[in-house]
């Protein structure tokens, strides 16, 4: 079964990176909107549930579930909001809402509702781990290896972590701050300089030793992108 995508539609640039950290760390593949036309045009593209904000900015969260049931479309809905009045939830629910989460929540708490929903619906809770591929390079979840050419590269656990992120979102620029969140956690206590010192060892066993194309790429003052070699 292809691994579960979830959308998480949030403004609130720090809730949003929050659940996608924790949505990775559990398994999932998790994509990012910030706006509610945004969050529109990626839940038409296809994905399994949605993290649905009520107060996003350009449509907001109930509009965007009445658009998406009327067109027919069944992917679960988990509403976030701060509103805690009983009517935010009855109207929710009547849009087609399948959960409510009220803020402030802990992303524990929604990750234990996205898995009740996902596995009232019939589908997995429990992702099936991927093997990504980019031309001689290969980066297998379940074996927790880097290859290539068939051959494992034996990354430390974090180079391991840094490159699945990246890997995961190709061609998009990440800031080394969400770097940091993501593969070491909110509560870490280093700063910045650490994504570059492992990027650099990942280049070093990639590039210089393994000879692949360059795919960590700098984008100088904000952080790295990977591209397929």
């Amino acid at each position: 079964m292809p691994a579960i995508r979830i959308l998480v539609a949030e403004d609130d640039r720090a809730i949003r990176e929050l659940l996608v950290h924790h949505l990775h760390r559990g398994g999932f593949v998790a994509i990012e909107a910030g706006d509610g036309p945004t969050t529109l045009r990626m839940a038409r593209d296809g994905v399994d549930l949605v993290l649905l904000d009520i107060g996003l900015p350009g449509i907001d969260g109930f509009d965007i579930a009445r658009t998406l049931r009327r067109e027919g479309r069944t992917a679960p809905i988990l509403m976030l909001t701060a509103r805690a009045e009983e009517v935010d939830r009855v109207v929710g629910f009547e849009l087609g809402a399948d959960d409510y989460v009220v803020k402030p929540f802990s992303p524990h708490e929604v990750l234990a509702r996205v898995r009740a929903i996902l596995r009232r619906s019939g589908m997995s809770q429990d992702p099936t781990p991927r093997v990504l591929r980019f031309g001689r390079l290969e980066i297998d979840e379940a074996a927790r290896e880097v290859r290539v050419d068939g051959i494992d590269v034996s990354l430390k656990p974090r180079e391991y972590q840094l490159l699945l992120v990246m890997a995961s979102n190709p061609g998009v620029a990440l800031s080394r701050d969400t770097l940091l969140e993501r593969v070491w956690g909110y509560d870490f206590d280093g700063d910045e300089r650490t994504v570059d010192v492992h990027v650099r060892r990942l280049r070093m066993k990639l590039e210089e030793h393994r000879k692949l194309t360059t795919c960590l790429h700098t984008v100088h003052g904000f952080g790295y992108k990977f591209t397929q070699g």
